[in-house]
């Protein structure tokens, strides 16, 4: 199967759109030439620095903007962050995220206590990743010199929708940070939020920029809108869990040598459901019960469901 970067609208308009059974069925082709269709990578992810971020994503419970209960903490000590990553290592993880509540990464004490915890993370012969904001070309050589695999940085939406989600940046502001990954040479992990407000044709959208990246993502997190009490979002309507279905099985043609992460929401989802969004294509979920501020399943109910789908968790690089 060829990898592509020049989808057009019309033809990702008429993959989404396809019957069912035959999404999920071409789905599968990709799924298979390029990924062990019976494994799944564990990540986990940690919140470093909680609260308080300047931005206004509507979605986000840490945002100074609302008012909504997370109490804000201090970055973590790195001998913490390091025996969070040695308990997450011995529970099946093969990749650890440290997500850190800022709109952009700041030289000084702080970034240098993260570059200290990705040293002693990379040290544990784990893939390792970071979600800080924006960041410079200098600050990403850095983190690339200290062993970090992978950055993620998600676009969130369409840039049609964007505005209504986010006024604190702009779209272009999310490609530079990941033009600045690429030059230093660390992977991409950009993705997704559906279930915001967004019209089929938004979620469209956002896959063709996705898939427009050359390369594409090596992860591409696919989330279900959690709706946070403060936030503009806390009652918006629940996304239709074969919207994300849909959404995986379009993502995984479109990329077909990345993996896709079924993120956030899961605690919204069946079984069924979640079973459905591996068949589509996703290949990799969060363990643990917590995503940053957000609630997620427990590990051993992740384990449960995977045993009795016959599937396993995928080994460390």
């Amino acid at each position: 199967m060829q990898i592509r970067h020049d989808w057009t609208r019309d033809e990702i308009r008429r993959l989404y759109r396809l019957p069912f059974p035959e999404l999920i069925f071409q789905a599968q082709l990709a799924h298979r030439e390029f990924h062990e269709p019976g494994e799944v990578q564990l990540c986990r992810l940690l919140s470093i620095k909680t609260g308080g971020c300047p931005e206004d994503c509507a979605y986000c419970s840490q945002s100074a903007h609302y008012q909504t209960g997370v109490a804000r903490e201090h970055l973590m000590n790195p001998s913490d962050v390091v025996a969070a990553a040695e308990r997450a290592k011995a529970e099946g993880a093969t990749r650890f995220c440290m997500g850190a509540a800022w709109r952009q990464v700041s030289d000084g004490k702080d970034f240098e206590r993260v570059l200290e915890m990705v040293r002693g993370v990379a040290a544990l012969d784990l893939e390792v990743c970071c979600t800080l904001g924006m960041l410079s070309e200098s600050q990403a050589a850095r983190l690339k010199e200290a062993g970090l695999t992978a950055y993620n940085h998600n676009l969130d939406t369409s840039p049609e929708f964007y505005g209504n989600i986010i006024t604190t940046r702009v779209y272009e502001d999310r490609l530079q940070t990941i033009s600045h990954l690429r030059k230093a040479g660390i992977t991409v992990c950009c993705g997704g939020i559906l279930g915001m407000g967004e019209s089929d044709e938004d979620r469209i959208s956002l896959l063709e920029q996705l898939s427009h990246l050359d390369p594409h993502p090596e992860s591409v997190p696919i989330n279900m809108l959690v709706a946070n009490d403060g936030t503009p979002l806390a009652h918006a309507e629940e996304l239709d869990p074969l919207v994300m279905v849909r959404a995986i099985a379009t993502a995984r043609i479109l990329m077909p040598a990345s993996r896709v992460r079924l993120a956030a929401g899961r605690r919204q989802m069946s079984p069924e459901a979640v079973a459905l969004c591996f068949l589509a294509g996703a290949n990799s979920i969060f363990t643990g019960e917590r995503l940053l501020t957000t609630p997620n399943p427990a590990a051993n109910d992740d384990y449960r469901l995977l045993e009795t789908l016959g599937m396993r968790a995928a080994p460390g690089a």
